[in-house]
């Protein structure tokens, strides 16, 4: 393992004689938590480049814990959480997770990880979001540059307060995936907040509205763009032809969701 500061810290939630907390290892090694009455562990999905199926980075999912891959998505879990305090301790606990989840398998390798922050945290965090985080990084010595948070989709109402958390996530040494609602705001992103990555829903591939000019400027600006939801084979058969780009994908039809890094890169499809 190459983070020796992770490393100690794990042979320490291992040793069956130190105090109890929210944080312990499973059989297999995973780091789990507890959430009023459910146990909470780290699911991982590719994000690949398309025509290469390369593996460019994975996105940490909150899973219920279960003796394989098949636990429930909890994400759910922060809309009804009873108050703001709440739903910033659970999203906290998932980031920690799935950071050490992520880190600690050698499969991680160079790739980005990708971690969803929760619409109610946009507004119910006070002021320096991230500073949290990345305290929690530094003291296991963990790369935040290797950390891409991921934000949600916003109303154009919500602009001013994208901008606000957008700043002072990118102060805290994170880059920033955005998720759009259409072309049009995705184009507007790439103009406006330039982030690291913007997420547009893999229908747009279908035709309909044009992705050349989004393309283009998402070029020019270095903005990856990455096509999410990918369930059906004609989708990706779509963005392999339609620039001349890199283009990155992510859904079921590529990988299910699962415990272990993805350690062939090669896919069916």
């Amino acid at each position: 393992m190459p983070f020796p500061t992770l490393n100690t810290y794990l042979a320490h939630l291992s040793d069956p004689d130190r105090p109890a907390s929210s944080v312990w290892l499973d059989s297999a090694g995973r780091a789990q938590g507890k959430y009023f009455n459910c146990t909470i562990t780290s699911a991982f999905q590719p994000i690949r480049a398309l025509g290469s199926s390369r593996i460019v980075a994975y996105e940490g999912l909150a899973r219920s814990a279960s003796a394989g891959d098949a636990g429930l998505s909890l994400w759910k879990l922060l809309d009804h959480a009873a108050s703001d305090d709440e739903s910033i301790e659970l999203d906290r606990l998932c980031r920690m997770l799935h950071a050490i989840n992520f880190f600690r398998q050698d499969e991680a390798g160079h790739s980005d990880l990708y971690l969803n922050v929760h619409d109610r945290l946009l507004s119910a965090v006070s002021s320096n979001h991230g500073h949290a985080f990345k305290r929690i990084l530094d003291a296991l010595d963990l790369p935040v540059g290797r950390i891409v948070l991921q934000l949600p989709t916003t109303t154009p109402q919500q602009g001013w307060l994208l901008n606000y958390v957008a700043d002072n996530y990118r102060r805290n040494g994170f880059r920033l995936a955005l998720n759009a609602a259409s072309v049009a705001q995705a184009q507007a992103m790439v103009a406006e907040q330039r982030p690291h990555a913007i997420k547009l829903d893999a229908r747009y591939l279908s035709g309909g509205v044009s992705l050349e000019p989004l393309l283009e400027a998402a070029r020019v600006a270095g903005v990856r763009l990455i096509f999410k939801r990918v369930e059906t084979a004609p989708a990706i058969a779509t963005a392999d032809v339609i620039a001349d780009l890199p283009l990155y994908a992510q859904g079921f039809f590529l990988d299910q969701p699962q415990a272990s890094l993805v350690t062939e890169a090669a896919v069916a499809a």
